[in-house]
C-alpha cells in the first residue's frame, strides 16, 4: 500500500504538447529552457528561453504545415542536439507522428523502419543521410540536416517558418491534434532482436511526465546526455526537464561529458547505471594511484555514521570527489538497467542521492520511481499515481510478472495485432515480462526478467539477475552475464554459466594476469551458499566487451551460449 508521501512539484496535466509549450512560455518567459554549444570547445554557450523556444517551435511547426507534414510522419535520426529537441516538440505540436530512430543502426535496419513507418520527411545527421540515401531516392524527398551542411538544415526551416508567421500565417495556432491517437512511433529491438514499433500517444507521454515529475527533485539545472530516440531520454529528460521549468544543458556526447560537468556544474542528472559505474571506477583508480584508498575508505565510514544520526558534512569531507561532477551535484535519477547496491552506496557516501526508477518503452516509459527523501535501496520506488500494478501468478514469495494498467500504456504494436494481444490482456493490463514483487512499503522490486529466466530440465527456475548481482561486487569486474550454457552432448550436460568481461586497463591496474584464477575464489564463495541448482558450473572469460545497445544494455541474444 502506497504511503502518503508529499509531492515535490506541482505539475499541470497539459492535454497536448502544443499546449505545454504555450503555457510553459507564458509562465516562465525569459527563464532558460535549453542551452548548448554548437561545437564542444566553444567558450560561449547558446541559451534559449522558454519564450524563445516557444517562438521557434511555432516557426518550425508553421513551415512543416506548409509542406503538408501535418498529420504526416517525420523521422528524426541523429545524436542528441538542440535541433533534435526542437524537431521533437514541433512535430508533435502540429499533430504529426514522430518516428525517432537510432542513428547507430545499420543501413538496412534504418531503411526497414523508414519503409514500415512510411515517413514523409527525414531530419537527420549528415552521416546518417548517406546510410539511408536509398529512401530519399525512393520517395523523391531530400533530408533536412540537424546541422548546417550542403543542403537544408533545421535552422533554415525555422527561418522560413518565422517569415511566414511574420506575414500572418496562423496555421500553427489553429491546428489541432487528438492526444489519444498515435503521436510517437518508437522502434525498439530490446534484447530479443525482434524489432517492434511501439505506438504512443501525446496523452501517454504527458501523463507520464506530469505524474513522474511530482515524485522527484532534480535541482535547477541538469545535463541531458542520454540517447533521445529512447523514451527514457526524450520523455523523462528532455520533456521532463522542460515540464519542471529548469535549465537543460544539451550535451555534445559522452566524450565531452566530464568536461561539461565542470563547465555547467549541474545539480541533477538522469543517467543509466553504466555512467555511475564508470565514474565509480575512475574515482577509485585515481584514489589508488594517489595512495589514498585507506584515507577515503576511512572518511566514508565516518560519513556514514554521521549521516545516520542526522549530521551531514559530505560536501566538506569529499569536496575533491564532488568536484569531478562540477561541485553542485545532488541528485541522480537512474533507470534503464539494474542498479547495484555497491554503486548506490558508493555515491550515497558522498552525499549524492541516487534515485532508482523503473520503466519500459511500452509505458511511455515510467512505471515507478524512488523519492528523494524516501529512498528504499533494492526497490525501484513508488508506482506513479495514474497506474494500477498487479503481480500476475505470484509464487510463495509474492513474485510474479509485473503488469501495468493506466493511461501511459501504449496503444499497441504498429501493424502487429498478434504481438499486441500477446502482451495486453483482456483487462487492459500490459504484461512487462519483468518479474517482481511489492516491498512492505508499497514500493516495487524487480527480481528478474521472464525472457532471461532459466528453466532447468528438473523444472527449477533460476533468475540470472540474482547470480549476476551476487558477482557484481567482484573488484574490477566490468560486466557479467549468467545463462544456461547449451551442450551439444544433450540437455543433461547443460550448465549455469557466468560469462565475464574485464577491461584491459582494469586488469593491468589490479595486476590480474589469469582471470579464471582471479575469479575462482569468488565463484567458490558464491557456490558455497547457493542452492544446488543455482550453482555456477562454468566460467567463461570474454576477449572483447559484450555487445550493447545505445543505452549500454547488454544485448543478450547476441551472446554465444554454447559450451562445447
Amino acid at each position: 500500500m502506497n504511503r502518503p508521501y508529499p509531492l515535490y512539484n506541482v505539475c499541470e496535466a497539459y492535454s497536448t504538447i502544443k499546449e505545454t509549450v504555450i503555457e510553459r512560455a507564458k509562465a516562465l518567459g525569459d527563464q532558460i529552457a535549453y542551452s548548448y554549444r554548437e561545437k564542444p570547445n566553444d567558450k560561449r554557450k547558446i541559451s534559449v528561453s522558454y519564450r524563445e523556444f516557444s517562438e521557434q517551435v511555432k516557426a518550425l511547426g508553421t513551415e512543416l504545415l506548409s509542406r503538408n507534414i501535418g498529420k504526416g510522419r517525420c523521422a528524426v535520426i541523429g545524436k542528441l542536439s538542440y535541433s533534435w529537441v526542437l524537431t521533437y516538440f514541433s512535430v508533435l505540436s502540429i499533430g504529426s507522428i514522430l518516428v525517432p530512430l537510432d542513428p547507430d543502426w545499420a543501413a538496412e535496419d534504418l531503411l526497414d523502419a523508414l519503409r514500415k513507418s512510411n515517413v514523409d520527411m527525414v531530419v537527420c545527421d549528415i552521416d546518417v543521410a548517406n546510410k539511408i540515401s536509398d529512401y530519399f531516392f525512393e520517395r523523391g524527398i531530400k533530408p533536412v540536416f540537424t546541422k548546417k551542411a550542403e543542403g537544408e538544415c533545421v535552422v533554415d526551416v525555422v527561418e522560413l517558418g518565422r517569415k511566414k508567421v511574420e506575414n500572418g500565417d496562423d496555421s500553427f495556432d489553429v491546428v489541432e491534434s487528438n492526444p489519444e491517437e498515435m503521436s510517437l512511433l518508437v522502434f525498439t529491438s530490446g534484447t530479443t532482436g525482434q524489432g517492434k514499433g511501439v505506438m504512443l500517444s501525446e496523452k501517454a507521454i504527458l501523463v507520464t511526465v506530469a505524474e513522474g515529475m511530482k515524485l522527484v527533485k532534480i535541482g535547477n539545472k541538469m545535463i541531458a546526455v542520454l540517447p533521445p530516440h529512447h523514451t527514457f531520454g526524450s520523455t523523462i529528460t528532455i520533456l521532463g526537464g522542460y515540464y519542471l521549468g529548469i535549465e537543460v544543458y544539451i550535451s555534445n556526447g559522452i566524450r565531452y561529458f566530464q568536461h561539461e560537468l565542470q563547465q555547467e556544474r549541474p545539480e541533477g542528472l538522469i543517467l543509466v547505471p553504466l555512467f555511475l559505474e564508470t565514474f565509480a571506477k575512475k574515482i577509485m583508480t585515481n584514489v589508488r594511484d594517489q595512495g589514498k584508498e585507506k584515507v577515503l575508505n576511512g572518511l566514508v565510514k565516518v560519513s556514514n555514521v554521521m549521516r545516520k544520526v542526522g549530521i551531514n558534512f559530505t560536501k566538506q569531507m569529499f569536496s575533491t570527489v564532488l568536484k569531478a561532477f562540477g561541485g553542485n551535484l545532488k541528485y541522480v535519477i537512474v533507470g534503464g538497467a539494474p542498479l547495484s547496491s555497491e554503486v548506490y552506496n558508493f555515491f550515497s557516501s558522498f552525499g549524492i542521492k541516487v534515485i532508482n526508477g523503473y520503466g519500459i518503452t511500452e509505458c511511455s516509459p515510467l512505471i515507478s520511481v524512488n523519492r528523494n527523501d524516501h529512498i528504499i535501496p533494492g526497490t525501484v520506488g513508488m508506482p506513479i499515481k495514474c497506474d494500477t500494478i498487479k503481480i500476475d501468478n505470484p509464487n510463495e514469495d509474492g513474485e510474479g510478472e509485473i503488469c501495468v494498467k493506466g493511461p501511459n500504456v501504449m496503444l499497441g504494436y504498429y501493424q502487429n495485432e498478434e504481438a499486441t494481444k500477446a502482451v495486453i490482456d483482456e483487462e487492459g493490463f500490459f504484461h512487462t515480462g519483468d518479474i517482481g514483487k511489492f516491498h512492505e512499503s508499497g514500493y516495487l522490486m524487480i527480481t528478474g526478467r521472464i525472457k532471461n529466466l532459466i528453466i532447468l530440465s528438473n523444472g527449477k527456475n533460476v533468475y540470472p539477475e540474482e547470480i549476476e548481482c551476487a558477482l557484481s561486487s567482484v573488484p574490477g569486474l566490468s560486466d557479467v552475464v549468467v545463462y544456461e550454457g547449451v551442450s551439444k552432448r544433450g540437455i543433461e550436460h547443460n550448465a549455469i554459466v557466468a560469462e565475464v568481461w574485464f577491461e584491459p586497463e582494469t586488469r593491468e591496474k589490479l595486476g590480474i594476469g589469469d582471470v579464471e584464477a582471479y575469479m575462482k575464489p569468488y565463484i567458490h564463495k558464491y557456490n558455497l551458499t547457493a542452492v544446488p541448482y543455482k550453482k555456477i558450473g562454468l566460467l567463461k572469460v570474454r576477449n572483447e566487451p559484450f555487445p550493447k545497445n545505445t543505452l549500454k544494455k547488454i544485448v543478450r541474444f547476441k551472446i554465444d551460449k554454447t559450451i562445447d
